[in-house]
């Protein structure tokens, strides 16, 4: 059986090169789309390539961006906009192979192995055709796997194709650098560094069993992208990956200094996360909370809970908890985000109970689920700010105390 062959197709600057299709006086003038400055949102979310060449870059500050390009246009986004436009791009996409993976709202992976020859056979010929087609400037990687095909579309921008194959990949791969490589983040990015791995090669080229010690599962898996061994399929239209996690962050109005504050901000996300796990029948075997400050640090922790759990309470408790643990007053807080991790269908799964105390821990949770799953019905009726919790001690809903 021969090879897969495998697209990854980015659009260039998505949002600004949807928003230029109605500005198309803007496209030689260096233009971003940013957030709300009176909301705290006042990042650059995209840029179009004249500002990218004179350094604009996507999440810097309006007055950063501004100090770069005094005279930069900047426009607002329209978010219902883009998931039309990247909508009709997978359509088109899906008129190639059924087997089209959406990898955020402007990237796709196609597996065109058994459609191939049906667009004269030739995979660069083919990637060639799109930008035409989508009226955008569009970056494709072809290669014989996901990840490689991904390294390909980043290697050249915009406008480009680029085909890493069985011949070339070492030669285009291993000297890139380690934080290319799909899901090497900044935590192991660093960790990487420390111990003087800088390139893919060098990663290639590590142990296993040093990489297992030092980054857990993840050092296997990324030894074995790094050595062009990833066999993950690119999954039909509508399939569903697993769910891995479910969480939510916010970035607050005003910064967080009070202790109170922190908890009412954290039970919120909390709520939010738990409502969305019963929505989908899932249980959470653990929980995270990312906590950014003011210089825009992100410090985050995560913990097992005793048992698997789709209730507010106990997230916000172990959410709490971790908060403790992480910060320290008054120190200014900008964002908070809880995650829930371990996803189970099944309140059984890891489950580890004291026998002594089993039906006092059940009546509980029976009653906190019952309170909980009421509040979800009085929501689905009111709408979502029609009842919440209150911190323990409050004179509202939703603790049992």
């Amino acid at each position: 059986m021969g090879d897969r062959v495998i697209l990854h197709c980015d659009l260039n600057c998505f949002f600004a090169s949807v928003e230029l299709l109605s500005h198309p006086d803007l496209r030689d003038i260096p233009t971003a789309v940013c957030g709300d400055p009176a909301s705290r949102h006042g990042i650059i979310l995209a840029k179009n390539e004249p500002a990218k060449r004179l350094g604009i870059q996507t999440a810097e500050t309006i007055w950063q961006a501004k100090k770069k390009c005094p005279g930069l246009v900047l426009l607002p986004p329209h978010h219902g906009l883009y998931r039309e436009y990247s909508r009709r791009v997978n359509a088109i996409y899906e008129q190639y192979t059924d087997l089209v993976e959406p990898f955020g709202i402007d990237e796709s992976w196609l597996d065109i192995t058994g459609s191939m020859h049906l667009f004269g056979g030739d995979p660069k010929a083919i990637a060639d055709t799109l930008p035409r087609r989508l009226r955008q400037t569009i970056s494709v990687g072809v290669s014989f796997n996901k990840v490689f095909a991904k390294l390909g579309s980043d290697y050249k921008k915009p406008d480009a194709t680029t085909v890493i194959s069985r011949e070339n990949w070492q030669d285009i791969v291993w000297p890139l650098p380690v934080g290319d490589l799909l899901f090497v983040g900044r935590a192991a990015g660093r960790v990487l560094h420390q111990y003087g791995v800088e390139t893919i090669g060098q990663l290639a080229a590590c142990s296993p069993q040093m990489l297992e010690t030092l980054l857990g599962k993840l050092g296997l898996q990324l030894h074995e992208y790094a050595n062009g061994l990833d066999g993950s399929p690119v999954r039909p239209a509508g399939q569903q990956e697993p769910v891995k996690s479910v969480g939510n962050g916010t970035t607050f109005p005003k910064n967080l200094t009070r202790w109170e504050e922190v908890q009412r901000g954290l039970a919120v996300l909390s709520d939010s996360v738990a409502m969305r796990l019963r929505q989908q029948g899932l249980y959470c075997g653990g929980v995270s909370v990312s906590l950014r400050n003011a210089q825009f640090r992100t410090v985050s922790r995560q913990m097992r809970l005793p048992a698997p759990t789709h209730l507010m309470k106990d997230i916000w408790q172990s959410a709490t908890e971790l908060t403790r643990r992480l910060w320290k007053a008054p120190e200014p807080v900008r964002m908070l985000t809880v995650t829930a991790l371990y996803i189970t269908d099944s309140a059984d799964s890891f489950q580890q109970l004291d026998l002594l105390e089993a039906p006092v821990v059940s009546r509980q949770q029976e009653k906190q689920e019952k309170l909980e799953l009421t509040m979800d019905a009085i929501r689905g009726k009111y709408g979502r700010g029609s009842i919440s919790f209150g911190l323990p001690g409050e004179e509202r809903a939703g603790w049992d105390d």
